[in-house]
């Protein structure tokens, strides 16, 4: 498994795990992810259309309410933990040091 199938796994729990009260594995991620997004049309009142029609005959903005839904905090969570991730990556820099970089720079015709 990759690091970002890792942080994929870690934020699907921390984020929908923790909702729906279950340890989410790359065997059963798709089928969690179903589940919830079931769960969310029930509520926006699409279930019983997807159950008739099908997935592929729903409306871009019928699927679109229901991804919004999800994937809003989802996809908000893993960006902040890769920008987390990304600074404390980063070397510390002294402020003088970025100062004489920007002098440096405003100098250059």
């Amino acid at each position: 498994m990759d690091g970002l199938e890792k942080l994929k796994l870690q934020v699907a729990n921390e984020t929908l795990g923790r909702e729906m009260k279950k340890e989410i594995t790359t065997d059963n991620y798709e089928s969690v992810l179903e589940e919830k997004k079931l769960e969310v049309a029930e509520e926006l009142g699409l279930k019983e259309k997807i159950e008739s029609v099908g997935w592929e005959n729903m409306t871009t903005k019928e699927v679109g309410k229901i991804g919004g839904q999800m994937g809003g905090h989802i996809g908000g969570q893993m960006v902040k933990k890769l920008v987390s991730m990304a600074e404390a990556q980063m070397a510390p820099v002294e402020d003088e040091v970025i100062d004489d970089s920007k002098k440096h720079l405003e100098d250059k015709p």
